[in-house]
């Protein structure tokens, strides 16, 4: 059982989830940073959302963390390279609140258009003003989409029925892309200086930082309207200021500030500005989405599974056709620290077969949290792996081909003399090792593994089976496997229990046992 400490508000749905995994799950809510020092000690995973900050000083704390959830998009709060250092998967839950957050920016760019707030406000103090917030209407205008990632690509499809000219900028988008949702690729300049709109979806980050900046106001078409529901600090609130009072900008609309909460602006009182406190992803449907989208991820990463939406770890992707891999592929990694006296300078890893198709980067990941993590002091994860084999002076080779022979898909590890090899059999339920050391074996992949190399001559496995006999060690399963000239065999054998150290001392004193090896996989 795991426990998980959160220290924002979760929905429910997302906190029953992790109940029902097992897991401890503390809510200590408005803690300050001292107590949440405290609280942090004996944490397996911490989920916070936008308010608590995981920086440095915190982590030094988690003694025992494994996993860090943000319910939500943006991970400014968390600092990533110490969490990575350590081995702390990092996720999120990047897609819980896209379409609350494009239909908010959607409504702000409406509100600033028509001056919904501004109307609003006078009418409730007593004042008739009809003619006095006129406004402008979409159609044949032109937007301006600043990063066409989720949220941007949602405001496109959802601008589309107004019959408004769409313009994209971002460079990590094709014009293949931007056309599927009806927006033209341009510079940044040139969409700044066509748009009537523009609407800011990028990320906080050292290159966004202060994007928006006094020089970048002057590229905006005279008159034009800003609207930001993405990340605070993205735009200068100073320069954002002066360009509303020179009149090179007609107005703004924000949900972000660059610092939060903010209750008190300049732009707060400009009759040109529409303000919301960062309720872009604040709808009950966003809430729910995010609480159980976090719990899903943080309950992958502590039973050990691949978690789709983690930010830091070196594979990218791990398809459903290999996830049921994974398993097998760190057991066969523990098994080949079994079959190494020593840990090896370089190690080979191919996956061959239907999965081989794939990009296999998350399979070598497991294959090394296996053999790593009997020579490593912390823990080895799927985000620090390759960041220890470095540090141990061990090269990964990898290898992947379509081509597995007589098997639809096989893992292989190996470093010179020694190998082992396995798949999953019987509709890909059972792991099964069927090579061990280039002889072709077959036994399941099991706690207990007695490896047995012997002279291939009659009678050794009578000698094997009898010794085991006398010691109640009971042989679940046998696979024999002999070498290509025929002068050597080995044995392996899956038995219910661990076998004592001096019945191997016993089995290797018999003749025509060359060495007798327990690979214990737990």
């Amino acid at each position: 059982m795991a426990r998980v400490l959160i220290t924002e508000e979760l929905a429910q749905t997302g906190i029953e989830l992790l109940r029902s995994k097992g897991h401890d799950v503390q809510i200590s809510l408005g803690l300050s940073p001292d107590d949440l020092l405290a609280e942090i000690a004996d944490a397996d995973a911490l989920i916070v959302r936008s308010a608590t900050e995981v920086d440095k000083r915190l982590l030094d704390e988690a003694n025992q963390l494994q996993v860090i959830g943000r319910a939500g998009v943006g991970l400014d709060n968390v600092d990533i390279a110490t969490a990575t250092s350590r081995g702390i998967l990092v996720c999120n839950a990047p897609e819980s609140n896209v379409v609350s957050a494009a239909e908010h920016s959607v409504a702000l760019l409406l509100a600033l258009a028509r001056n919904v707030a501004q109307a609003h406000s006078a009418l409730t103090e007593g004042r008739w003003e009809r003619s006095f917030w006129t406004g402008v209407e979409l159609l044949n205008k032109t937007v301006g989409i600043v990063g066409l990632g989720r949220v941007g690509r949602l405001v496109a499809q959802r601008l589309k029925g107004f019959d408004v000219r769409i313009l994209a900028f971002d460079p990590f988008v094709s014009s293949e892309s931007a056309r599927a949702v009806n927006a033209e690729m341009v510079e940044l300049n040139d969409l700044l200086g066509q748009s009537d709109f523009v609407t800011v979806h990028l990320p906080r980050t050292p290159e966004t930082v202060g994007l928006f900046d006094s020089e970048r106001f002057t590229k905006f078409k005279p008159g034009a309207r800003l609207i930001n529901a993405a990340r605070g600090g993205v735009v200068i609130e100073d320069d954002l200021l002066k360009a509303l009072e020179s009149g090179q900008l007609g107005g703004a609309a924000l949900d972000v500030f660059d610092a939060e909460p903010k209750q008190h602006s300049p732009l707060f009182a400009r009759e040109d500005v529409v303000v919301t406190p960062h309720l872009g992803a604040s709808t009950n449907e966003a809430q729910d989405r995010a609480g159980v989208t976090i719990a899903e991820q943080v309950a992958l990463a502590l039973d050990g599974d691949f978690v789709p939406f983690a930010v830091n770890i070196a594979a990218e992707e791990a398809s459903d056709a290999l996830r049921p891999y994974l398993g097998i592929a760190e057991r066969l990694g523990a098994f080949f620290t079994g079959l190494v006296p020593e840990l090896p300078d370089e190690i080979e890893i191919k996956v061959t077969g239907e999965i081989g198709g794939y990009d296999t980067k998350i399979v070598a990941l497991a294959v090394l949290r296996g053999i790593l993590n009997k020579h490593s002091d912390g823990p080895v994860t799927f985000v620090n792996a390759f960041e220890h084999a470095e540090h141990l002076g061990v090269r990964i080779r990898e290898f992947r081909s379509r081509d597995s022979g007589e098997f639809r898909n096989l893992i292989e590890v190996r470093s010179g003399d020694h190998a082992v090899a396995g798949t999953l059999v019987r509709s890909g339920n059972e792991p099964r090792i069927v090579m061990i050391d280039d002889h072709s074996v077959e036994v399941p992949l099991s706690s207990h593994i007695l490896v047995i190399r012997n002279d291939d001559r009659p009678g050794m496995i009578g000698i094997v089976g009898t010794l085991l006999g006398r010691a109640e060690v009971n042989i679940s399963f046998m696979g024999l496997g002999r070498d290509g000239a025929g002068d050597h065999a080995l044995m392996a054998l899956a038995s219910d229990q661990p076998i004592a150290e001096d019945i191997l001392e016993t089995l290797k004193s018999e003749f025509g046992i060359q060495s007798a090896s327990l690979i214990e996989l737990g």
